[in-house]
């Protein structure tokens, strides 16, 4: 699984766990909507660390927190930048 896929599956798990919607998560964390949007349909591959740490604010949780799921156990960084 590629980084950013974990990232989107990451950020909608979290959603469905707390009831919120796409809309309400970018409220909350005051970050655009379509920025969210746009990340999590794969319009967008990539989203700044800074989003991940408005969600996390959001969601009260620890950047550590939002990362220690499953879903990361099996991405390399170095694995990232042989594809460039």
């Amino acid at each position: 699984m590629e980084l950013s896929d974990a990232l989107k599956q990451r950020i909608l798990n979290l959603i469905n766990e707390r009831n919120l919607t796409v809309s309400k998560l970018s409220t909350l964390a005051g970050i655009s909507r379509s920025t969210l949007s746009k990340f999590l349909s794969g319009k967008r591959k990539y989203i700044q660390i800074e989003i991940i740490e408005y969600i996390c604010e959001a969601l009260d949780i620890k950047l550590s927190e939002f990362f220690n799921d499953k879903l990361f156990d099996n991405i390399c960084i170095s694995d990232l930048n042989k594809k460039e």
